[in-house]
């Protein structure tokens, strides 16, 4: 909460941080929204930033750090193929860490510019 500039930021990073540390979308997004949800309904009331761009962003940056190496899915992506995180990870990390990052950041700019 204490990131300054736009609260989408912040809700973005708090998600995005809470996803990779649980090795888990839904697992980071409950998580952060369980503690911080009131305090970002509260910000969109007063900021005149719509609870749907929050939602939004939400939804987005839960999708970033949440495929780090001990992640579930990639465990058992990488089982099934045989492959190694050696052999792989630099095609996963392209897809899903910095891709949807940088989804993310073009979703807070045009939420800001007020298109959403």
């Amino acid at each position: 909460m204490g990131i300054p500039g736009n609260p989408l930021i912040s809700e973005a990073v708090a998600i995005n941080l809470l996803a990779g540390a649980t090795g888990s979308a839904s697992g980071g997004m409950g998580i952060a929204l369980e503690a911080l949800g009131s305090k970002y309904y509260e910000l969109s009331l007063s900021t005149g930033i719509s609870p749907e761009a929050f939602h939004r962003i939400a939804s987005l940056s839960s999708g970033g750090l949440d495929v780090l190496p001990h992640n579930g899915a990639v465990l058992t992506l990488l089982t099934i193929t045989g492959m190694t995180h050696k052999d792989s990870y630099k095609d996963i990390a392209v897809v899903a860490i910095i891709i949807p990052i940088i989804a993310t950041a073009v979703a807070i700019v045009l939420a800001a510019m007020g298109i959403y």
